[in-house]
């Protein structure tokens, strides 16, 4: 339908949903003239959040038809677009077993927590070779997270980031040995107390390749998981979006 809608010269696409759902439709706006509008309607909506745009529909709506419009950066990891992050490891498989169940609200939030809990119980360390700015590094971890700009750790806003514009991936290799570690990243987290050099490996880049021991590996993009087929090219696509927002407070 999108394609469709672009090719008949539309030149505004609204996305109604969650990060998955925006993440999809945006894909095929990058690079493009067309500008995307957005209508918060998921559970987390991290994109729209990170874009300070309002998360009601009525006020979301009259912020598309005000017209003003953002470019912000996106990442891509082997042709596939994604808005907020990539991550190979422990997320994807909860994720997927996560949505063996059909939940919503309160009960959503406790099978995620249930499936993170079977994850942790039956993990096994991804070996992955990071080839960043010409040097190579070797690591065992249970998780690899690749944002789209950086993601604050600390402070009172853990797990946000304060600019879509900064030109950078930001890598982010777990340090874990077991549950306990894991549990105890998790907590530092989302309290907002993350010791990066206790915790994990931080890189700044603008493009990444991560070699496995496999062929292909599950990839979380935006909350969706779709297996790829390895190594993994990440690259920043920078301003590649046209996203309509709030203007600018006068």
């Amino acid at each position: 339908m999108v394609a469709s809608a672009l090719a008949g010269g539309v030149d505004t696409v609204v996305a109604g949903g969650g990060d998955g759902t925006v993440s999809s439709i945006a894909s095929l706006l990058v690079d493009t003239e067309a500008r995307l509008g957005v209508l918060p309607l998921g559970t987390l909506n991290h994109f729209a959040k990170d874009l300070g745009l309002p998360l009601d529909t009525e006020t979301a709506m009259a912020v598309i038809l005000g017209g003003h419009v953002a470019q912000v950066d996106v990442g891509e990891v082997n042709g596939r677009v994604f808005l907020n992050n990539s991550s190979i490891g422990l997320y994807p498989r909860m994720v997927r077993l996560r949505r063996r169940v059909e939940a919503h609200g309160l009960r959503k939030w406790l099978v995620a927590t249930r499936a993170l809990f079977a994850v942790m119980r039956h993990r096994s360390d991804l070996a992955v070779r990071l080839t960043i700015d010409g040097e190579t590094v070797s690591r065992h971890t249970p998780l690899v997270f690749i944002g789209n700009n950086e993601y604050r750790m600390t402070g009172l806003d853990p797990g946000t980031r304060p600019s879509l514009t900064g030109g950078i991936l930001s890598v982010y290799v777990l340090h874990a040995s077991g549950w306990r570690d894991l549990l105890r990243a998790a907590w530092h987290v989302m309290m907002g107390r993350v010791d990066q050099e206790d915790t994990m490996d931080v890189y700044r880049l603008t493009e990444a390749t991560i070699e496995l021991r496999r062929p292909h590996v599950e990839v979380a993009l935006d909350g969706e998981v779709v297996p790829l087929r390895t190594p993994l090219q990440y690259r920043l696509r920078r301003q590649a979006l046209r996203v309509l927002v709030p203007p600018p407070a006068a």
